[in-house]
Formats: structure tokens, sequence, C-alpha cells
């Protein structure tokens, strides 16, 4: 599979023309990358009006993942999302459906921001989760809320793979959805490379209309390289969707990034999906090994490691800072759980993390569990909180008082509460559990 945006990047960089234009490193500078780095100059293609190498390189990205389109992110997932919703209000708005999204609870903030600036309301399913970062609702849950709601919602959104690697029942999720006319959008930020299992479980191959996928997060992409995908969704054109994402995008795209989206098209159509299932393999073993040994693990997506160190004695958190200091770095950890996120290519990794988990004694399970997934109650909309004027206070202190801002750092960005929520007894133990003592809130009078 041809590269055109990573041929023309490395051809301008061995030109040796000058650059009268930006950016202001000239390519020179201290990484010793810049050379790679440039802006849309004659031949370079325009992210948001492409008709030229870097329209050819989605091309080739939407060949690889089976998609009507595939459009590329240099602001990784949350571009994406900001888009898909957009997309799906302006269609559900066409159709006479409700500026109401119905949506699993675990969601990453980005979609709270993108309620504010659409000025849309949204419908929770809290699913069988074990935590606010789990949220799983079943074919069940879906159907009697869609049956329940009058007009239909814009969109069902779920999230899947989840922070801690859950995965939803998508197939049964789109057939419910196709039932009731409404269309299915998922957050796949962390399952790129579901696409390339044998069969394939990414959420166009299950039936979904769009989802996003972070290449950075589990494909050998630069950080912020991200895909917004559309499957069947009949009279979407490419050019509505592109400017979705102009509406919230940067005008100055990072090349970097679109080189290396451009360069993974290559490696995926080469022997890459025989690389993951090898390595898939070798994780199960490994997953399976240190069961036997008794450590507690979560049932997550094949490419993640999530140990649920609560139940093998150990603070996640704590967990982690123990493998930092042997040398292992994680990807997430809280007061439960411990999030390992790997790929094809570290063959060897998987060897040590595995001799070194081995080697830590598993204690007796801690007497804690995580709070539950708390259910808020609405006093205004999310809108009108996040744009009121807000003031920081101890969390103690906000009870009874209407959160503005999700207070919540990424990762894992998901919310405890929703902002435009009352901030209850329980919520406040909530956000105390997870670290959190300052909440910002709706300032009074």
């Amino acid at each position: 599979m041809d590269t055109p945006i990573l041929d023309f990047v490395r051809a301008y960089a061995q030109s040796g023309t000058v650059r009268a234009h930006m950016p202001g490193h000239k390519g020179r500078g201290p990484l010793g990358i810049e050379a790679l780095d440039l802006t849309e100059i004659q031949g370079a293609d325009s992210l948001y009006e492409a008709d030229g190498i870097i329209r050819r390189s989605e091309e080739n990205a939407s060949r690889l993942f089976g998609s009507r389109m595939t459009l590329y992110s240099t602001e990784g997932s949350s571009l994406c999302i900001r888009a898909m919703l957009l997309t799906a209000w302006k269609e559900g708005k066409k159709r006479g459906l409700a500026p109401v999204l119905l949506a699993g609870r675990n969601v990453h903030k980005t979609v709270l921001s993108a309620a504010c600036l659409l000025d849309f309301d949204i419908a929770w399913l809290y699913g069988a989760g074990e935590t606010c970062l789990s949220a799983r609702p079943d074919e069940a849950e879906i159907a009697a809320a869609l049956s329940r709601m009058d007009p239909k919602p814009f969109a069902l959104y779920l999230t899947s793979p989840d922070y801690l690697g859950g995965m939803a029942d998508i197939g049964s999720a789109a057939k419910v959805c196709a039932e009731f006319g409404v269309p299915l959008l998922v957050d796949n930020a962390h399952g790129a490379y579901l696409r390339f299992l044998s069969p394939s479980l990414h959420p166009l191959s299950l039936g979904a209309q769009m989802c996003c996928d972070s290449a950075h997060k589990t494909l050998p992409a630069l950080t912020g390289a991200a895909y917004l995908h559309a499957g069947g969704w009949p009279g979407l054109t490419v050019r509505e969707v592109r400017e979705n994402m102009a509406l919230f995008g940067s005008t100055s795209p990072s090349y970097l990034t679109l080189a290396s989206l451009d360069g993974v098209n290559g490696l995926l159509a080469g022997d890459w999906s025989e690389k993951l299932s090898r390595f898939c393999l070798r994780l199960t073993c490994l997953k399976l090994e240190l069961f036997r040994a008794g450590w507690a693990l979560y049932d997550s997506d094949p490419l993640r490691l999530t140990l649920w160190a609560s139940e093998s004695g150990y603070r996640g958190d704590e967990l982690a800072g123990i493998l930092r200091q042997k040398g292992i770095e994680c990807e997430f950890a809280d007061p439960d759980f411990t999030v390992l996120m790997l790929s094809p290519g570290q063959e060897e990794d998987d060897f040590r993390i595995g001799r070194t988990l081995l080697s830590i004694p598993i204690r007796k399970s801690l007497e804690h569990t995580p709070p539950p997934v708390q259910r808020g109650k609405k006093a205004c909309s999310i809108r009108e909180a996040m744009l009121a004027p807000s003031e920081a206070v101890p969390a103690e202190k906000a009870l009874g008082r209407i959160l503005a801002a999700p207070c919540v750092s990424c990762p894992p960005a998901v919310p405890i509460l929703i902002c435009g929520e009352l901030v209850t007894k329980e919520a406040i133990d909530a956000f105390k559990y997870y670290g959190i003592r300052t909440l910002s809130v709706v300032r009074e009078g």
C-alpha cells in the first residue's frame, strides 16, 4: 500500500528547499525531526479540504478498516468525538429525533464539552459496571430506554473498550438500535486494533454507524493520531463530516502526526495482523499464568492486562509504584485497579512483566470496594452548568451545590458526577475515594 503523505514529507525534507514558510524552526532544531514537520505548503494538501495526498491516504485507511469513510485527526479522539456527535445531532434534527443523547454513564469528559457546545441533553444508561469507569448496558436495558423515549434520541453512545478494558456487546446494541431507527456511535479510542483480529471486533464490523479510534493508543502511531470512521449511514457525505471536523479542529494540524497515520497504513497492510494474533496469544497465556498464581484479573480486551489489585491485597496505585520501582511504567492506576497496555513488538516485555508480577507476593484482599456509579440529580443542563460563573470549593463543603466542571484528570477523564447535577454526600465520598479534594461548582448569588 502506498504512503503518499510520508513519501511527500520525506522528499521535501531531503530536497534542500529554502523554507520561507512556517514553522519557525525551518527544518532544524534540537529534536532532530524538525525537517519532517511541515505546514500546508504546495502539494502537502489541507486536512479539512483534502483532495490530494491526505485524501488518498484516508482512502487507504478506509479500505483497511472496512469503512465507508475514514477521516484523520491530529488532535486525538477528542476531536473525533465532537465531530461524531455533531454529525449525529444534525442528522437527528433532519429526522425529527430529540436533541437528547442516550449514553453509557462512563463517557469521556469530551462528551460533556460537546453537550455544552451543541446544547443537547443526555439520558444515562448505568449498566452493570463495577466502577464509574465501566458501564456495560445490556440489550434489555438499551431496549427499555429506547422504548420509553418519545421522540427517540439522536443516537446511542457507548464506550468500548472502557479504561479498564471492559467490552460492551456492540453487536446486540447495534441490533436494538436498528429496530428503533437510532444510530449507534462508539468511542473505540482504546480499540483501533480490534479491526485486525480474526474475526474483527471493531465497532463498524459489528454494526455501529460511526466510531472514533485513537491510533496512538494501540497502533504504532504518534500521540494525537486518530480516526473518525463512518459505516452504513445513508446519505452522509465526506464533505459534511469533514466540515464537522473543521468546526472543532485546529487549522494547523501536525504533519508529523499525519505522516505517522499514513505510515501506519503501510504497516497494517503488511503482516501486522499476524503479529497481533501471535502477541494476543502470548498475552492470554501470561494472564492465565498470573491467574493460576493467584492474581485477580479484570476481564479486559486482548491487549490489556488489568490487575484487580485490591482483590490481591494492594491498592492499585501502590502496585503501580512497586512496578515503577522495578522499571515498569503502567498506563493507569486507581485505588482498585492497575492497568497495563501492551502492543505487538513487546515480546520481551511481557516476559519481564510476568516475572516481576510473579515475584510479588499475593496478600489478603483489601476490605474496600469501589463506590457505586453515581446516579446524580439534575439541577440544570450541562450547558448551563459549564458556562455559568463558577468557584472552586473543598469537596466536603460542596454538599447541595451544582457541579460546574467534571473535576477529573486524564487518564481516565471519566466524570464521577455530571455537570449540572447536585453534589450529594455519596458523590463527595466518591470524589474523596479517588483523591479529588476540590470541586468546581456553580457560583451562588
